[in-house]
């Protein structure tokens, strides 16, 4: 006495069930709007849920809250709305629900999406710089759901040309060896159950380009005319020269004979040569002149013919009688 009194006050928290995804049909159209439900039980105060699409939040949701007929707990549900493509196949979509009750180990529920879409076609050359006689493999790459039916290869709108020399093996097109026919636009064409799809490839076939081959420069010499009086020096020289033409497979540590020394030489001979002929007409040009025999002497100035032979020095009539005498 007096009797003492202590209150305490119990809280007890409501677990939340495991939640349910609701809203998923398999399969999905690429480009429909799909709508997918979180739903969970018995919590106690209310969960909270949380969207992830590969391990990445999505926070534009719809969350709605409603009191159990116990009045006690609380059922709590989140909608997510977004429109499907292909990135999304295979993609995992989790609802995880967070709640005090679970000791930092929330409760998930997944679901796994299933996308269907017509094909993806891409054409890929085995190199991107076909040449003439080369062989060309055409990769025709199509992706799809379903997975595409055996591709189709065509040629500038038609039927391939040449079956023999082109081979259709399963995805790929294979053109034996490349020429100038095979010019134009292939086309390869991929179908499943959702449609159609193709895509393009424009060959040219370039020309092989020309190899040269390993040459030898060979130092040119000074040509120049020699004449017959030096005809010896020039065959000397025209030896000369074309023993220093050289194998161009000979190895590359042989020398030749020195081609500055065969120039000098040639150099000089065509010097020795020209002044000679130089100095010979300069010599013939000084001696030219009028040369007069005797009988014609003093007779340039005559009026005639005959005046002239009678004014000749040498005229048998002014000679004089020439006499011998013998000692």
């Amino acid at each position: 006495m007096p009797v003492k009194t202590s209150k305490a006050y119990l809280t007890v928290l409501g677990v939340p069930e495991k939640p349910q995804i609701s809203g998923f049909s398999s399969p999905v159209m690429e480009g429909d709007l799909m709508q997918l439900t979180c739903k969970t039980s018995g919590s106690k105060p209310a969960a909270d849920i949380r969207w992830f699409k590969n391990d990445k939040e999505i926070k534009d949701v719809k969350y709605l809250k409603e009191e159990d007929a116990n009045r006690k707990t609380f059922t709590v549900s989140s909608t997510l709305d977004f429109r499907v493509d292909r990135s999304d196949d295979g993609v995992a979509v989790i609802c995880r629900v967070d709640h005090e009750s679970l000791n930092a180990t929330p409760q998930v529920a997944m679901q796994v999406l299933e996308i269907h879409y017509t094909p993806s076609v891409k054409i890929i050359p085995s190199t991107p710089f076909p040449q003439e006689g080369q062989p060309l493999i055409l990769t025709c790459e199509s992706k799809g759901k379903p997975l595409p039916e055996p591709v189709l290869w065509t040629k500038d709108g038609g039927e391939l040309p040449d079956p023999d020399r082109m081979v259709v093996s399963g995805r790929e097109l294979n053109i034996l060896f490349l020429n100038k026919t095979d010019n134009g636009t292939y086309r390869c064409e991929a179908t499943n159950t959702i449609g159609q799809s193709s895509a393009e490839y424009v060959l040219i076939v370039h020309d092989v380009p020309n190899t040269l081959l390993p040459t030898t420069i060979i130092p040119s010499l000074t040509t120049a005319t020699v004449t017959t009086t030096v005809a010896i020096t020039a065959s000397q020289t025209t030896s000369a020269t074309s023993s220093n033409i050289r194998d161009p497979n000979a190895l590359a540590g042989q020398t030749g004979p020195d081609h500055a020394l065969i120039g000098g030489i040639v150099a000089v001979v065509v010097f020795v040569t020209l002044c000679s002929i130089f100095l010979l007409g300069r010599y013939l040009a000084r001696h030219k002149g009028t040369y007069l025999t005797n009988e014609a002497k003093g007779a340039e100035d005559a009026p005639d013919a005959d005046t002239a032979i009678i004014n000749a020095e040498g005229s048998q009539v002014n000679a004089e009688e020439k006499k011998e005498y013998f000692i």
